[in-house]
């Protein structure tokens, strides 16, 4: 079977790169084969999914300096059918790729917001005077450099590599330890024929959103005494707004638990009597990076 995989592109992104060590860790445990599909923004890899031009997605989902792609949050509870499959991180190291003979002569750097925000500290002190501007994707800017030798972008070194371009400064992330978690989702539950096994294995985590019925003193407090209640323990939790109006939010929650366990089935029974929306967005395991190699 040869599937169709959604990501951010354009091609060299790090989604790109989750997508392309997804698939290498699922060729070898499945012997499946795949085609990557890359879309101009997460949002529409998601949809790609939905609309059937693609089996799966990979998406980012949270950075650890940055925290959450609120793009995924905000689709993921827009788009009903879609399940998370499994969880993977990728180390991220940012370089500055340019044509210019050197960093005084840069006036414009592009990238995205996110690896904006993750290099702030570097380009404050490096490139204090240039024009900063943000793109859908770090990648989206790589095509230009040749033609605009006073432009920078912020990449992957294998986009510089993809794209054949210099690399000004590696490794320019504020923070050494830098990551992101990526999401593989699929349209409802993996019984498609690319589940990794056959036989039902239990999940390590379980993530879910929830809206409240009313803006009340200790609204929150009682879906957060039901997990402690149980010894559920939460690994993160996330307020969106309902964009309904402002001060209504929605909640995203990280249990490491599987869905199917009896306590967290007794959860999600009490969980419903005091959330206004319930929705189960995905039950899984999380795929060390030692899996890849």
């Amino acid at each position: 079977m040869t599937l169709s995989i959604a990501h951010l592109g354009p091609p060299g992104t790090y989604a790109e790169q989750a997508a392309v060590l997804y698939v290498n860790w699922l060729t070898k445990s499945t012997g499946d084969k795949a085609t990557l599909s890359p879309y101009p923004t997460i949002s529409q890899s998601l949809h790609a999914v939905v609309d059937g031009q693609a089996h799966l997605a990979v998406v980012p989902v949270e950075n650890s300096i940055e925290g959450s792609v609120t793009t995924t949050l905000d689709t993921l509870w827009q788009l009903d059918s879609l399940r998370i499959q499994l969880a993977l991180v990728l180390p991220i190291v940012h370089t500055l790729i340019s044509c210019a003979s050197g960093l005084d002569k840069i006036k414009t750097v592009y990238s995205h917001p996110q690896a904006l925000a993750q290099c702030q500290g570097w380009l404050e002190r490096f490139l204090p005077t240039v024009q900063i501007i943000p793109s859908n994707s770090t990648t989206e800017a790589l095509q230009r450099l040749e033609q605009e030798t006073t432009t920078a972008a912020i990449a992957s070194s294998r986009a510089a590599q993809l794209y054949n371009l210099p690399i000004l400064a590696t490794g320019i992330n504020d923070y050494p330890e830098n990551c992101t978690r990526f999401w593989v989702v699929s349209q409802g539950e993996a019984d498609a024929g690319y589940q990794t096994s056959k036989v039902p294995t239990p999940t390590s985590h379980t993530s879910l959103a929830f809206s409240m019925p009313a803006n009340t003193p200790g609204a929150l407090v009682k879906p957060l005494q039901i997990f402690a209640q149980l010894g559920i323990n939460l690994s993160r939790i996330e307020s969106r707004p309902t964009k309904r109006s402002l001060g209504e939010y929605l909640f995203f929650m990280d249990l490491e638990a599987d869905v199917k366990e009896a306590q967290m089935q007794s959860a999600l029974a009490e969980l419903t009597i005091h959330t206004e929306i319930l929705k189960i967005i995905g039950a899984y395991n999380v795929l060390p990076i030692g899996a890849f190699t």
